[in-house]
């Protein structure tokens, strides 16, 4: 069917918990094989598949087969003033992974930080795509700076996917963090070597995820890229990609894991 965007009208609550958690499937690993096939933004999307592209920095769009959008690391600039997300989740390191004006259309605004001493427990369920978090610490575990529970690591199930987007990630998270993470198909993880954490650790971290598609996020350089790719070394496939979209299913998860650099490019 085609995809069509929907720009969303109403003033809606921007912020919103599911009650009771949605039923998981992201509880043991993907062991499929198949290819990862790009795509036009907006084209049609198969059932059974999601549609993900790169907008900037640390920002991906999220589409599933019916329509529904998500928008991580949301800043307000995802290109096309008429597309409205369903979900938007935001990242209080600094202004490159939030905004305080975002679009009050916005149905489910996620802020992946609290005030101290309560950190969110984000769960929102729309059915076709849901969202849970998973908090980490800032600059820490508790030196100068850091701040507890500052950073969340956000879920998205999609089309039987489990698609984690580890945004400022700072630490190496714990066997309990590692544990309610859960099954990781997609994983887009921050490779810039510094400001998040060193490239090796950063390395050890998605390798222990075992997820079948690494999007590298959060770059500064090709030469910074290319010390991720160059780190990650055998048992994962590299594509550089000159396209900014793919479309995933969970029956054509690759049998070896990729690495897909994809270009960055806003919402036309």
């Amino acid at each position: 069917m085609r995809f069509m965007w929907i720009a969303l009208t109403c003033l809606l609550p921007t912020f919103a918990l599911a009650g009771d958690r949605p039923d998981s499937g992201c509880l043991s690993l993907a062991a499929n094989e198949a290819e990862v096939v790009p795509v036009a933004f907006g084209d049609d999307i198969e059932p059974g598949s999601v549609l993900i592209r790169y907008l900037n920095h640390a920002t991906f769009a999220i589409v599933t087969d019916d329509g529904k959008l998500a928008v991580t690391d949301y800043t307000g600039l995802i290109g096309n003033p008429d597309v409205v997300p369903d979900i938007a989740t935001m990242n209080n390191a600094h202004s490159s992974h939030f905004t305080d004006n975002p679009d009050p259309r916005i149905p489910y605004l996620l802020r992946g930080w609290g005030p101290p001493g309560a950190p969110p427990d984000i769960e929102v369920d729309l059915g076709s795509l849901s969202v849970r978090n998973i908090t980490t610490d800032l600059r820490g575990p508790f030196g100068e700076g850091a701040r507890k529970d500052g950073n969340s690591v956000f879920l998205f199930e999609a089309a039987g996917l489990c698609i984690v987007h580890l945004s400022h990630l700072h630490q190496i998270p714990s066997d309990a963090q590692f544990g309610a993470i859960g099954r990781v198909d997609v994983v887009m993880v921050p490779v810039d070597g510094a400001y998040t954490m060193d490239t090796k650790t950063m390395t050890e971290v998605v390798r222990r995820m075992r997820a079948r598609v690494v999007l590298p996020m959060h770059w500064f350089s090709a030469e910074g890229l290319q010390a991720f790719l160059t780190a990650m070394g055998p048992g994962y496939q590299t594509q550089i990609r000159s396209t900014s979209d793919l479309i995933l299913s969970y029956s054509t998860l690759p049998d070896t894991p990729q690495v897909i650099v994809l270009a960055p490019s806003l919402i036309p």
